[in-house]
């Protein structure tokens, strides 16, 4: 007996119908399941030059393997898709309650086809599943949407369901909307809301209540207990949210960068994603006016930002599933200036930064404002945030005029026009309309170009790669580009993936000026990053998790554990790296150049910063990603996987398994 459910759902809602299907052992002991299960289907199903908007496109929502098992940090779930913003692969991440309700309806995954002709919902209870009219909840925000059919059918079921969703922004085919759930919690990336909503697919319910298996539940166990007693020792003293600034700038004078994966864990059990920020705005890893600002432009924000002033608002902590760290948060702002909800998710790290200091936005009422908004819309933060950086850059340059704007003054720091562009673009109202696809299409219509960032039509993360050169490899090498949940060097320093991986390199503390070489050490750096982060997402794990560290959050014997495997750090390495190859293939099927996605100019450096702990920077961002290719097996100057590569994975057998 191992952890997968053995099966997965199809759903064609062009014709209305489900059913229930097997996936062959070889295909879980290849790729896992989670985003490896979503590769090896939409690999085989979704037909080149698919429109990513019409009933080819395919959507999968996926469990990991390690889902259900007493794994801790487990909990997580994706969504994938061939992407409407970028034309190649789409996914995206989310956590909750969702991951473990698909088990527990007794599927891996759910993967839907085609269009249906009115607003309709997924309901799958364990014993059978139906699509069902959801006229009355089109038009609700995901919230609403939420509350409504718990309201429906709580009732009517065994147990609680859980709910994912769109918002109007998936409604209004947004190609930066993302699916939601719990109250506004949203899989932001790709465009996969675009999708949902193009489906007129308005939610997915989960009311099953079957077991979720293991093969070796006591270990799993022990290794959980070991985890948890680790965290509870770890403790430091009160009131260190308002040093943070001071100690990014420390750490953005420091020739090289040491990384303790156990404090990762200690800052966001205390203070959420957001304990990111102050560090970020003062180090050089924050992106500070539209990418092209320093620590200078954005005095004393780092003050504002303050994890503690974030947290005094919170009202309750909460957890997903499987989680002892419980980085989440309910903020209370009813009577805050711009607010009107009486409550919010605790805002995460990307969406500060990128209605903060990226917009030099000094409001952070504003932006707890604007978090929920979004969240409710369904619409990705960070491609909303680069978004409207890129309108204020071309205002402020006399790109955009204020007839272009509809009347609003985008100036930097300008909140209340912020909000009012925030607002029109979830809307698709007059110039928001154009704004709401994001900042490669706005750009393409109103000029600008050398002002919008985007890496291969998807806005990046809030991370510079000019503080952490190994990112922008993956910003550009990743096969849904612009993520910077792939790889960092700093994060490779924390992990210790050379204790599991006899190719992995040495995690040395070494000068920063090294990452910025195209050494085959540095390749198998980038490599080892991405072969690890498939196999968390082939497990359902938690970004988090992974950055404690081998040693801290034992995913090799977790896995060992839940499946009855005795495997080592190389054969599950080797599980990532064909799931990275797999993504790969995909976009080349797709009609993708991967040597065309690029860095823009600017976040790589080009010209470079004049102050700050970036400045005179310029990466080899090319070179890096070519040598990155060639540790993979793939082609170095086009990124295509070579046939020896694909051989040697064993792609060709994986690909000919079907299901039953």
């Amino acid at each position: 007996m191992t952890s997968f459910a053995g099966k997965i759902l199809r759903v064609d809602l062009s014709s209305g119908t489900a059913e229930a299907v097997r996936v062959p052992e070889a295909v879980y002991e290849a790729v896992l399941a989670g985003k490896g299960l979503e590769a090896w289907y939409l690999y085989r199903h979704i037909p080149a030059g698919a429109d990513p908007l019409g009933p080819e496109n395919i959507l999968g929502f996926a469990a990991g393997a390690l889902c259900g098992t007493g794994a801790f940090l487990t909990g997580r779930w994706t969504v994938a898709c061939k992407s409407p913003l970028t034309g190649g692969w789409g996914d995206a991440n989310c956590g909750g309650l969702f991951a473990p309700a698909i088990k527990q309806c007794g599927y891996d995954a759910i993967f839907v086809s085609g269009v249906s002709e009115k607003p309709v919902y997924l309901f799958c209870d364990g014993r059978k599943a139906e699509v069902r009219d959801a006229s009355a909840y089109w038009g609700l925000d995901a919230t609403e949407t939420e509350e409504a059919l718990h309201r429906e059918l709580d009732d009517k079921c065994r147990k609680r369901p859980c709910v994912a969703c769109i918002g109007q922004a998936g409604e209004k085919l947004s190609l930066i909307s993302g699916i939601c759930n719990e109250g506004g919690r949203i899989a932001a990336r790709s465009g996969v809301g675009a999708v949902m909503g193009s489906k007129k697919l308005k939610a997915v319910v989960l009311a099953g209540s079957l077991p979720m298996r293991c093969a070796d539940p006591e270990t799993v166990k022990a290794l959980s207990r070991e985890l948890g007693q680790k965290l509870l020792k770890m403790s430091l003293p009160t009131g260190l949210g308002a040093f943070l600034g001071e100690s990014g700038r420390m750490m953005g004078r420091m020739p090289y960068l040491p990384m303790d994966g156990s404090l990762t864990a200690y800052m966001f059990r205390e203070w959420g994603t957001q304990a990111n920020t102050s560090l970020a705005i003062t180090s050089g890893d924050g992106p500070i006016k539209n990418w092209g600002g320093t620590p200078r432009d954005a005095r004393l924000m780092d003050a504002v930002y303050s994890p503690g002033h974030i947290n005094r608002l919170e009202k309750i902590k909460y957890h997903c599933y499987s989680c002892p760290l419980g980085c989440g948060g309910k903020l209370s702002i009813r009577g805050r200036r711009y607010a009107t909800f009486d409550e919010t998710h605790k805002p995460e790290y990307e969406t500060v930064q990128a209605f903060g200091p990226l917009l030099l936005n000094r409001s952070l009422d504003s932006v707890c404002q604007i978090n929920e908004l979004l969240n409710r819309a369904g619409m990705d933060t960070i491609s909303a945030g680069n978004t409207v950086a890129w309108a204020i850059e071309c205002y402020e340059s006399g790109v955009l005029t204020v007839k272009d704007t509809d009347g609003l003054e985008l100036r930097w720091g300008s909140t209340d026009a912020i909000l009012a562009l925030v607002r029109k673009m979830i809307d698709r109202e007059g110039f928001g309309d154009a704004l709401a696809d994001g900042v490669k299409r706005a750009s393409e219509r109103f000029g600008g170009r050398e002002f919008a960032m985007h890496v291969g039509g998807q806005e990046p993360g809030m991370h510079d790669a000019r503080n952490d050169p190994q990112l922008g490899v993956h910003y550009v090498a990743e096969p849904a580009p612009g993520k910077h949940t792939v790889g960092m060097g700093i994060e490779y320093g924390a992990m210790s993936l050379c204790d599991i991986c006899s190719w992995a390199p040495p995690a040395k503390i070494h000068p920063k000026k090294d990452d910025l070489t195209d050494t085959e050490t540095m390749a198998l750096v980038s490599k080892a990053n991405a072969c690890y982060t498939m196999l968390t997402d082939g497990a359902g794990g938690c970004y988090y998790g992974q950055m404690m560290g081998v040693h801290m959050w034992k995913l090799v014997d977790y896995l060992n554990a839940a499946e009855g495997w005795q495997y080592d750090g190389d054969h599950y390495m080797e599980i990532g790296e064909r799931i990275q190859t797999l993504r790969q293939l995909f976009n080349v099927r797709q009609g993708i150049n991967p040597s065309d996605v690029t860095l823009p100019r600017r976040m790589a450096g080009d010209p470079p910063l004049p102050d700050g702990p970036l400045k005179g920077v310029r990466l080899n961002n090319r070179a890096q990603v070519n040598a990155h290719w060639r540790a993979f097996g793939w082609d170095e100057a086009t990124g295509v996987p070579l046939p020896e590569t694909v051989e040697r994975l064993g792609l060709g057998e994986l690909l000919a398994q079907e299901e039953t």
